[in-house]
């Protein structure tokens, strides 16, 4: 993560626009946000608690929770470091902290949405899959290596290698309290997560078009004119795909030009619309942490029955197992 809150494009005269009041404005969107953030991720987190992992679909969801929580809680520091007015000392600890895990999270919840997703087309589209696809041992097993692969491979390693410090306040940028090794590191990781994101977009794509091919297959087959049904499954496609596409897709088309203004150290007023694209399209893929917990609700029902009876404390809610989206 980098701060341009000193850079030399802060000094640039590159017409009206007045990027100090980005600066500010953008962290105060995450500290708007997290309020909101942590108390759907709170309530979410709590009623995954009284479901049971008996399927690998409810696997990945609570992966899927943990990742959104965690990510929600660095959000406070990390905001505060890109202020004007922080000390090199808070954005040396995000850098090397607080920012990495907020980053690593977010692979981590698109990973795990890519798994969900698949988890979904094995149990609707090809039901032969189930047998590996939908194990329970399987999908716990592959929930751990996410965790691992993603940050023993890339989190732990940039943690390790942003060892410089600032030098001075001026040049307190994420790339500067790198080490040369660091540097590198973090254009092959960011290269890496790109061909993840954009991997997972398609497996997304795929699954969810072809789930809702087989479901209004099964409708014509049946001879059934249900076009609430069919409304609904369309509909839970379409928010399903609007809110990956429109969180990830802004801030993955600026990463790679980004780093490699990071990386070659390039300044001047042509950059100036790259960092602004890409602090606002990391607020944009940050807003997804407050959507998923909504999507939970209006998309599996086992997981809104359980709230609601929670909520009502009508006795004692019969237990509730795994479910289909």
């Amino acid at each position: 993560m980098t701060s341009n809150l000193t850079s030399p494009l802060f000094l640039l005269d590159c017409g009206s626009f007045n990027y100090h009041d980005l600066d500010v404005v953008i962290p105060c969107l995450y500290f708007a946000m997290f309020p909101l953030a942590l108390m759907l991720n709170g309530v979410a987190s709590w009623v995954s608690l009284h479901l049971s992992s008996t399927s690998t679909f409810m696997v990945y969801l609570k992966n899927l929770l943990a990742a959104d929580l965690l990510m929600t809680l660095t959000m406070p520091i990390v905001a505060a470091s890109k202020l004007p007015t922080s000390s090199v000392g808070l954005r040396l600890f995000s850098c090397r902290y607080s920012g990495v895990i907020f980053y690593t999270c977010m692979y981590t919840s698109i990973t795990l949405l890519g798994l969900i997703s698949l988890d979904r087309f094995f149990k609707i589209v090809r039901p032969c899959g189930r047998l590996l696809g939908q194990n329970l041992v399987f999908g716990k097993v592959l929930s751990v290596s996410v965790w691992v692969a993603l940050f023993g491979a890339t989190a732990l390693p940039t943690i390790i290698l942003t060892n410089q410090g600032a030098s001075n306040k001026t040049d307190a940028s994420c790339m500067s309290m790198k080490s040369p090794a660091g540097v590198r590191l973090h254009t092959v990781v960011v290269v890496f997560m790109d061909v993840l994101f954009w991997a997972v977009s398609i497996l997304v794509v795929v699954c969810y078009m072809c789930i809702t091919n087989k479901v209004l297959q099964s409708f014509r087959n049946s001879g059934s004119e249900n076009s609430q049904g069919k409304q609904k499954t369309k509909v839970r496609v379409f928010l399903v795909l609007v809110v990956f596409s429109v969180c990830f897709i802004p801030f993955h088309i600026m990463r790679i030009p980004r780093t490699i203004q990071q990386t070659n150290n390039v300044n001047g007023c042509s950059q100036v619309s790259i960092n602004i694209a890409q602090k606002v399209t990391l607020w944009l893929s940050t807003v997804n942490i407050c959507l998923d917990p909504l999507l939970y609700f209006f998309l599996c029902r086992e997981f809104k029955e359980k709230l609601m009876g929670m909520l009502n404390r009508k006795g004692t809610p019969s237990q509730i197992t795994s479910g289909t989206t």
